[in-house]
């Protein structure tokens, strides 16, 4: 059987005829382009500074915050005019892009409160990803102290590795993040430590051998 692909003109034209139908509105990809733009800068900067060695750090990076404060005023404009960018306004991958700035906009809880509410509608509606609402609910409630319900937000232990922040309903939290197409907390938390244990295996390939006395 031949697969098909949809190429990116006719993704567009399918979400330009759903808004028509449902009173929605248009496609919008001056502003599809503008967050997918705000998000590679994200992305490149922590990069950067990863490479540079200035992360990880025990502080906020001055910036990485600069930069995460004007993304996030940026998509509190966004969301006062349009209200949360879905996949029917900007498509996909800038979807994705508001749910990352929203993700990083740790200086104004408030915010990311109300992105949270703004998700969950939207994913309701089926214009944003489950997961998308889990990783955004999670770090408000571990930023305000609270127990998380999807297991999305890490700390470490003792000894550096990775574990999951306190869950409410422990027992239940592969249920509620199956439901918004997470894999178990299990799966994660291995992923997790593979991903520590090989940067701890490249900290060791790249750190220069002690030097012999003569």
């Amino acid at each position: 059987m031949r697969a098909w692909k949809i190429s990116k003109t006719d993704a567009q034209r399918q979400y330009a005829l759903i808004n028509t139908l449902t009173g929605m509105e248009p496609m919008n990809q001056n502003l599809a382009d503008e967050l997918i733009s705000m998000m590679t800068e994200d992305q490149r900067l922590l990069q950067q500074l990863f490479d540079s060695g200035e992360l990880p750090s025990d502080s906020y990076h001055p910036g990485m915050r600069a930069l995460h404060e004007a993304n996030a005023a940026r998509l509190k404009a966004v969301v006062g005019v349009h209200g949360w960018p879905g996949i029917s306004l900007v498509g996909e991958e800038a979807a994705k892009a508001a749910w990352l700035i929203a993700q990083h906009a740790v200086s104004d809880l408030e915010f990311m409160a109300e992105c949270v509410g703004l998700l969950e509608e939207a994913v309701v509606r089926e214009d944003a990803e489950g997961w998308q609402l889990a990783f955004l609910q999670d770090r408000v409630c571990t930023l305000a102290g609270k127990p998380q319900h999807y297991g999305t937000q890490f700390d470490v232990d003792e000894s550096g590795w990775p574990t999951p922040f306190p869950i409410e309903g422990a027992a239940g939290v592969n249920e509620r993040r199956a439901r918004l197409g997470l894999n178990s907390l299990e799966e994660r938390l291995e992923e997790m430590t593979e991903r520590e244990r090989l940067r701890r295996a490249n900290l060791k390939t790249t750190s220069p051998s002690p030097e012999r006395g003569g």
